[in-house]
């Protein structure tokens, strides 16, 4: 089903898309631009149904020595040496109707979510040039709804490794990133995706009580390229909630599942000042 996305999701798509700036290389400070994604994923993780977006997305890259918004996403940076960083990590889930999801008809919707804490960057080998790192990345988020009233949801903890490859071998100018690690929530995040409550339950959908814990693994490949104007990138997500705590939720109706985007923008202007970038 193809929709129009709203304006929030085209946030989350750039943090999955935003482009690999090249290893240890002078960068504008700032770059503005637009341009069109198309994307498709899960109407929630354990959802057998998928939403398809095409929409019009900003291009916005910053380098500051505190602020910063890059491959990562947007981020502020309170502490950094050669191989400890702390950051502060943020993320976005967008809303689902339970009109349109069979699992959660006559339930309550999924408001959108915001996340936001401390993320911990261990940097565990690094090549001399530069090009090429790997990282332990470790952010604690809390959550809450984005609706006229915010709930809070409770705490995500997500540790992962990523790799980063800049100027591919034979692949001149395309830069790959690689992310995979398990997820973690506490009950109040999972029963907000996967609990069920008594009123709610039916023959085919008994209430059921989320606890708190294991939430599966995640898996997230990237490439992009910046031509002279314009970049072009994309992203591919795999699920998998084997052995996740709410398995056995009446919601989860798919425990392997691919989410993907891709996107083209076009670069409107930057900064005449450069930046130093060293990962």
């Amino acid at each position: 089903m193809l929709k129009k996305a709203p304006r929030f999701v085209a946030t989350l798509a750039l943090a999955a898309c935003l482009p690999l700036a090249a290893a240890a290389e002078d960068v504008p400070l700032w770059e503005i631009g637009a341009g069109v994604a198309a994307f498709s994923f899960p109407a929630y993780r354990g959802s057998d149904q998928s939403s398809n977006f095409v929409m019009p997305v900003p291009h916005f890259t910053y380098h500051g020595d505190f602020l910063k918004a890059d491959r990562h996403g947007l981020r502020g940076t309170f502490f950094d040496n050669d191989r400890l960083e702390l950051t502060l990590s943020a993320a976005l889930s967008p809303p689902a109707s339970s009109d349109d999801i069979e699992a959660r008809k006559g339930m309550q919707n999924l408001d959108a979510t915001f996340e936001i804490g401390p993320q911990i960057d261990v940097t565990l080998w690094r090549s001399e040039n530069r090009a090429r790192f790997v990282k332990l990345l470790l952010p604690l988020r809390a959550a809450v709804t984005l609706d006229s009233r915010p709930r809070d949801i409770g705490l995500v903890f997500h540790p992962k490794l990523n790799m980063d490859v800049t100027d591919l071998p034979g692949m001149a100018g395309w830069n790959l990133g690689l992310l995979a690690g398990p997820l973690f929530g506490d009950r109040r995040q999972h029963d907000y995706f996967y609990g069920v409550k008594a009123s709610e339950a039916t023959a085919s959908r008994p209430a059921y009580e989320a606890r708190s814990g294991y939430a599966g693994m995640q898996y997230l490949a990237s490439l992009s390229k910046r031509f002279p104007g314009y970049w072009v990138g994309g992203f591919v997500r795999y699920d998998n909630l084997a052995g996740a705590v709410f398995e056995n939720s009446p919601l989860v109706r798919d425990k392997n599942y691919f989410a993907a985007g891709m996107a083209v923008t076009w670069i409107l202007g930057e900064s005449s000042t450069r930046v130093r970038i060293d990962d």
